[in-house]
């Protein structure tokens, strides 16, 4: 799984409880969370049980003595990130941990007992959309465990970690012009199967941290905790609270809490402006005026030359000028305050597809 717990960014981080809000629908904000409560599985059976409804993936039910096991007892030398919900080792799966599995390198995502509602709705959310779902750029789910107050999850082990660390680290290489535009094609392939999916799925969380890289720097997405269900029928858009990362979420949706597809279409534009630049969404230690990426940036991105002079320096000038020009073009698109005037994620993949040439 790479690094995806590590620490989070303190300027890049998700909304705060203060920002939160209930549907409109909702009365009782109180009642209305022990509702939620008591319909969530408090145990293996049960969520089994659930996730058999829906399942599409076959998913291996660990204990938690076996997680030890594959973790060396969680040893210190293991650990490959801490993050808000708890931390993630490093493991390996042998033939003689569970009958027909066979011998393989995995992430093991231990959530913290300590926020035990809203971590285990983000757990269970991950156990039930990675179930269900398979994709060559989602992260693959193995297995998970459900033991008492335990909620772990069991992952493919994604060897270069995040987007986020290979971009923003001054102890890692540059990554090249061409990489990043893979990692954007392969981000856009992910988001257009969840958009178009039998039942549609809002990713909500669309971040570099949350994009990992395997060996090959190819690219899947990754902490489904936030995902949503998207709106079916007649409906425009799922109402409901509002959580995400500063710097990427959608105004529109900070606004009214009215989640749709073209959030997170607005949240991969911001993205493609930290792959452009080189710079974090939201950076407090920037100049006033530079401190959010897109108020700063998205005026450059429709003028051909000046749009060259926000290019991540480090790159040097080992980039095609036409290959940025039109990415800007795209994130400049992506990025609009209209949320119908954005493109569809299949729209993105296809303008990135040519741009795979060109890099």
């Amino acid at each position: 799984m790479g690094n995806c717990g590590s620490k989070a960014n303190p300027t890049s981080r998700r909304v705060s409880d203060s920002l939160k809000q209930e549907s409109p629908q909702v009365q009782s904000p109180r009642a209305e969370k022990e509702k939620e409560i008591s319909k969530l599985p408090s145990n293996a059976k049960e969520v089994e049980d659930l996730r058999k409804e829906t399942a599409g993936n076959p998913l291996v039910s660990f204990t938690f003595s076996e997680l030890k096991f594959i973790t060396e007892n969680f040893k210190r030398e293991n650990l490959l990130g801490v993050g808000g919900f708890g931390c993630v080792h490093r493991g390996f799966i042998t033939e003689n941990v569970k009958q027909g599995l066979q011998p393989v390198q995995v992430a093991v995502k231990v959530h913290d007992a300590d926020n035990s509602f809203q971590g285990h709705r983000e757990w269970l959310a991950e156990v039930i959309f990675l179930g269900q779902l398979s994709h060559p750029n989602l992260v693959k789910l193995i297995g998970y465990c459900c033991e008492g107050e335990h909620r772990v999850l069991v992952y493919e082990f994604m060897a270069r970690g995040s987007v986020e660390s290979h971009l923003f680290s001054r102890m890692l290489v540059c990554l090249p012009w061409a990489i990043r535009m893979k990692i954007a094609f392969d981000a856009a392939k992910g988001l257009a199967f969840l958009h178009e999916a039998e039942k549609p799925v809002i990713f909500r969380d669309f971040k570099t941290s949350n994009i990992l890289l395997d060996q090959a720097y190819n690219a899947k997405l990754s902490d489904f905790g936030l995902a949503k269900n998207g709106p079916v029928g007649d409906t425009s858009h799922v109402t409901t609270r509002i959580m995400g990362t500063y710097g990427y979420a959608a105004p529109e949706y900070l606004k009214t809490g009215h989640l749709t597809a073209m959030s997170d279409v607005y949240s991969f534009g911001v993205v493609l402006l930290e792959l452009v630049t080189g710079k974090r969404s939201l950076d407090k230690s920037r100049p006033v005026r530079q401190q959010y990426l897109v108020d700063w940036v998205v005026p450059y991105l429709t003028q051909k030359k000046r749009v060259l002079a926000v290019v991540d320096p480090r790159l040097g000038k080992n980039y095609p000028e036409r290959a940025v020009q039109k990415v800007a073009r795209l994130a400049y698109h992506c990025l609009n305050h209209n949320p119908k005037a954005r493109p569809l994620m299949r729209d993105v993949v296809d303008s990135l597809e040519p741009l795979q040439l060109l890099a």
